[in-house]
């Protein structure tokens, strides 16, 4: 890609246009006196003479009339050439034979719908973004990006721009979902995944956008995933999958609980002698208050009998 930047400021003859108006307001008399000299056969030639150059510059004034606001732009061109850009904010006039392509340099929002793509692991997934973008460089954005195949009948429209936004992000989003897996799995539990990888995938989404944009002069300043979820052919099993990692994750925090207590109550009852407990028993009361500590539901107390 060609890094060279053609953008320039305008340069050109650009007048105030109230100004202007002042100045079209003082030849309307002027062309009223001229056509009273027409009336006199002696000064025909000195009215013509007059009145012509007099018409073209009221005709010439009465167009070529702009008002830009802030965040806005204007490429002007010169019958095919590009003569400059011009980013100043008021009422002006200029050349009418000049072109003036409007442009909004303001941020705007784009939401990209889920697409489904391939994760690092190959899992279907349904991903989606919103974008935030603009206008960075009016001659690419302008000259750059072909807009006849949208009924565009000249210059870019925003129709194009978006159309073309939404191609190149919808790329690098496959791209970037294909660096990353959905989730973790047991053996990579530290690799950064979608799910979790927040900022920095943002970031590398952001990178890899903007090198897609900057060839037709647009900047991305924010790409989120908005939307993240399995494909729905794979939904249901990897649901399994997460309810039986959350059961043996509780399952481990209830057996790590237990095993505390129990030492903690072997340890309370050596410590006030309140029983001495041989290595069956010990065993046995270690068995029971695991059950009970462990069970799922409310342990059934079962009381010896003496025959």
């Amino acid at each position: 890609m060609n890094d060279e930047n053609k953008e320039f400021e305008y340069k050109g003859l650009i007048i105030n246009g109230f100004a202007m108006i002042f100045f079209i307001l003082i030849l309307i008399p002027a062309l009223m006196l001229a056509l009273g000299l027409a009336g006199r056969d002696e000064n025909l030639w000195l009215s013509v003479g007059c009145n012509v150059p007099l018409f073209i510059l009221f005709v010439l004034g009465c167009s070529g009339y702009f008002t830009q606001e802030p965040g806005e732009a204007r490429v002007m061109i010169f019958f095919g050439r590009y003569v400059g850009t011009c980013r100043r904010v008021g009422y002006f006039w200029v050349n009418p034979f000049l072109t003036r392509r409007k442009l909004s340099l303001r941020l705007r929002n784009m939401d990209i719908e889920p697409i489904k793509v391939n994760d690092k692991v190959g899992n279907p997934v349904l991903i989606g973004m919103v974008l935030v973008w603009k206008i960075q460089n009016t001659y690419r954005a302008v000259f750059d990006i072909d807009s006849a195949s949208l009924g565009a009948n000249a210059g870019v429209s925003a129709k194009a721009l978006e159309h073309f936004v939404r191609i190149q992000s919808d790329a690098a989003l496959r791209e970037v979902a294909g660096h990353y897996a959905y989730d973790n799995t047991g053996s990579h539990s530290d690799e950064l995944t979608l799910r979790d990888g927040g900022d920095a995938v943002s970031e590398l989404l952001e990178r890899k956008i903007n090198e897609r944009l900057a060839m037709a002069g647009m900047e991305v300043v924010e790409a989120r995933i908005n939307y993240l979820a399995y494909a729905p052919e794979i939904a249901a099993v990897m649901l399994r999958r997460q309810q039986a990692a959350a059961i043996i994750s509780a399952r481990e925090k209830i057996v790590e609980g237990a095993v505390s207590m129990v030492d903690m109550a072997l340890a309370k009852l050596d410590e006030d002698g309140v029983c001495n407990l041989s290595e069956d028993r010990r065993a046995a009361l270690v068995s029971n208050l695991l059950v009970v500590l462990c069970a799922d539901e409310p342990a059934q107390p079962v009381l010896p009998t003496v025959s």
